[in-house]
């Protein structure tokens, strides 16, 4: 018994030395992907078209504003209240419209993210499935320290399983 033992305590150093790890950068594929650059191209002109409309009610709220204040000492009472509420309205819906905004920019990157982070998770999977690695490490979430000397750098072959260059 005391030598099974001792031949299994003997045997583990050599078996942790058997397993394989590898390290990937999944920032730089993200970043190199025609997928990634698209997104980034839809969320701009997304964004752009977002701000034009806010600027278009801003630019409404601000002449309104101007007629009420050059005309305000000449009008009747009741439509100076029915301007102010008008402009109370005009200012309400441009917060809203901002807020709404700023959560439909929000998900739509959510949303087109996720699709690439998924293809790229499951292009990793794969790379460590067929190189029988462990573990894939990514540096950029944050690992303290990834020995690149005890384990491969699979960055290049997720790319290329994407089919990025």
């Amino acid at each position: 018994m005391k030598k099974i033992i001792i031949a299994a305590l003997m045997a583990l150093p050599v078996s942790v030395f058997a397993q394989k790890f590898a390290h990937v950068n999944s920032a730089t594929i993200i970043q190199s992907m025609p997928e990634y650059t698209a997104a980034q191209t839809e969320m701009q002109n997304l964004t752009k078209t977002y701000e034009d409309e806010l600027k278009r009610m801003q630019d409404e709220f601000k002449t309104k504003l101007d007629d009420y204040e050059k005309n305000q000492a000449t009008l009747p009472d009741a439509v100076k209240q029915r301007r102010e509420s008008e402009l109370q309205d005009l200012q309400q819906r441009m917060q809203q419209y901002y807020q709404t905004s700023q959560e439909e920019l929000q998900k739509a990157q959510q949303t087109k993210m996720q699709a690439i982070t998924t293809k790229v998770t499951e292009a990793i999977k794969e790379i460590g499935v067929a190189g029988g690695y462990v573990y894939v490490m990514d540096v950029t979430s944050g690992i303290p320290f990834i020995s690149e000397t005890l384990s491969t750098d699979v960055t290049t072959q997720v790319k290329a399983k994407l089919g990025i260059k």
